[in-house]
């Protein structure tokens, strides 16, 4: 193997790693990016538990007026 095979190799290997640390440096900077994409989309954690309450709540007061509704067909009571 002569001196210029080994530089040229030498230089390959070194443009080979100098690329994947570019490549590994643009991953991590896109996995953060993500991830601050995502934190900010997320929902306050009393947010989340108040509108599942507020759901709950609408949702028993539609079962209750369908009650009403049903017991005054059954007794005959026209609405």
């Amino acid at each position: 193997m002569t001196q210029i095979d080994l530089l040229i190799a030498t230089s390959t290997l070194l443009a080979l790693v100098i690329l994947a640390a570019a490549v590994l440096t643009a991953w991590q900077g896109w996995l953060a990016y993500k991830n601050r994409e995502l934190e900010m989309n997320r929902m306050p954690a009393e947010m989340e538990g108040g509108s599942r309450e507020g759901m709950a709540r609408i949702e028993i007061a539609d079962l209750k007026e369908r009650i009403r509704k049903l017991e005054a067909i059954a007794n005959g009571v026209d609405l």
